[in-house]
């Protein structure tokens, strides 16, 4: 009997144990359930928001957010190099169908999620047969930007080529004025009329994709398509209008774009030591906080990039977005889960819109966002009002179906060789077109 007794109490305590270790465990469980995000994102100029934004959002949740950026023009090698990683991104960015057919093996299904509920626009997002594996997160516009306290001082000057901004409508327009503020620069005090052209490593992107996007948008509207696996680049000569004006206007000599950067350019912009400079809505983060910087909010503005197409006086900026949100389907479901949660949260919660407004300047495609909750940023107000201009038609963003990184990088190592005078303009097109051709079908493959 005091065996028993002895045995009972044994066992009861080793249920107690095990109900502790049980309890334990589950708390343990519990905390894992939660997730974790690694965000790597596309975007440096606004590397430290989003770092901030994660560190909010963990304050706030206790869920880990890591953020990393990929150095400018790197995104696709570093996604690559990070996606092979036991710890791999759980949120990541595709450029649009290109991007997607990219990396569709590691792209959630998105269809059922909140955030795709979110969009004011469900067509927007990246989708195959019934699903959905890109969400759009904000729309930009790039043009020419230009800063009005030069532009007035050059109007005020005798003999100007125009009056005002409205005059300077059409690439003829644009051609005569720049050409002539070249002329008379020591006068309004500035090196150039026009920003360098940047081109050293990594920093071409302004115009092997940017600025490329507007002769194979034409091209495309010609054809009424939104894709070509063979192009004739019909309106080369429309780039190459623009592309020696940026040249032969600037701060720096051709021979000596393979040494400037972007960060470059913006200084040069917001020191006022040109008066315009081609970029996007992005680029007033990085120029008011140049030390230095001389150009006001209330001076700051868009011009479209005329090229010398036929009508296009009513050619507006270039709008659109390459910034896709994909969730890593490989990633565990908590973590898949808590990535959704956390890009829901930034674009949903009061203190996440605050920062998304203020802080990104996002111009975003959501209906959590009133219209009193636009960005305060003077460009991104630019674009807003080019996007409500009925009389302006905007230039679609048609790189997102560029044939490959690898085809962006070959044309922009052709366009340097050119701008420092060791390529004929001929071999660039010609070599453009062959190349646009054998990257579509090694992609096809």
């Amino acid at each position: 009997m005091k065996m028993k007794k002895v045995l009972s109490v044994v066992l009861a305590a080793a249920m107690v144990a095990g109900l502790a270790v049980g309890c334990g465990g589950s708390k343990k469980s519990a905390e894992s359930d939660k997730g974790s995000v690694y965000y790597l994102n596309f975007k440096p100029e606004v590397a430290e928001v989003w770092e901030n934004i994660a560190a909010k959002y963990t304050e706030e949740t206790g869920v880990e957010v890591k953020v990393k950026t990929a150095a400018s023009n790197q995104y696709e090698q570093t996604l690559k190099s990070e996606i092979a990683k036991s710890e791999a991104p759980t949120l990541f960015q595709i450029n649009g169908p290109t991007g997607y057919n990219a990396w569709k093996d590691y792209c959630a299904d998105l269809s059922d999620s909140e955030i795709y509920g979110m969009l004011l626009d469900q067509d927007l997002a990246i989708k195959d047969g019934d699903g959905v594996y890109g969400i759009p997160y904000l729309e930009e516009g790039y043009g020419i930007i230009y800063n009005q306290e030069i532009m007035d001082k050059y109007f005020a000057l005798d003999g100007a080529k125009a009056a005002s901004m409205d005059e300077i409508n059409s690439f003829d327009k644009l051609k005569e004025v720049s050409e002539d503020m070249t002329a008379k620069k020591d006068q309004l005090g500035i090196e150039g009329v026009f920003a360098s052209t940047s081109f050293a490593p990594g920093e071409d992107w302004r115009w092997q994709t940017h600025l490329m996007n507007l002769p194979i948008h034409y091209e495309y509207e010609d054809a009424d398509v939104t894709d070509e696996d063979e192009i004739s680049f019909k309106y080369s000569d429309n780039f190459k209008n623009i592309f020696d004006l940026y040249l032969n206007n600037s701060c720096t000599e051709p021979s000596m774009v393979g040494s400037k950067s972007v960060d470059d350019s913006m200084s040069e912009f917001a020191l006022g030591k040109v008066a315009m400079v081609q970029n996007g809505n992005w680029a007033w983060g990085q120029i008011s906080q140049v030390d230095g910087n001389v150009v006001t909010e209330d001076h700051i503005k868009f011009l479209p990039i005329y090229t010398g197409m036929d009508d296009e006086e009513s050619q507006g900026i270039c709008i659109g977005t390459e910034n896709y949100f994909s969730v890593n389907s490989e990633a565990s479901e908590a973590d898949q889960k808590a990535s959704l949660d956390f890009v829901k949260w930034v674009f949903s919660s009061e203190e996440g819109k605050k920062m998304v407004t203020n802080d990104l300047g996002f111009i975003t495609p959501f209906n959590t966002f009133s219209e009193e909750e636009s960005p305060a940023d003077p460009l991104a107000k630019e674009v807003i009002r080019y996007m409500s201009d009925k009389d302006l038609s905007s230039v679609s963003w048609d790189f997102q179906t560029f044939p490959s990184q690898t085809f962006k990088d070959n044309y922009g190592a052709a366009l340097l060789q050119y701008a420092t005078g060791s390529e004929k303009w001929d071999q660039v097109v010609e070599d453009t077109v062959a190349d646009w051709k054998a990257e579509k079908e090694m992609a096809a493959e």
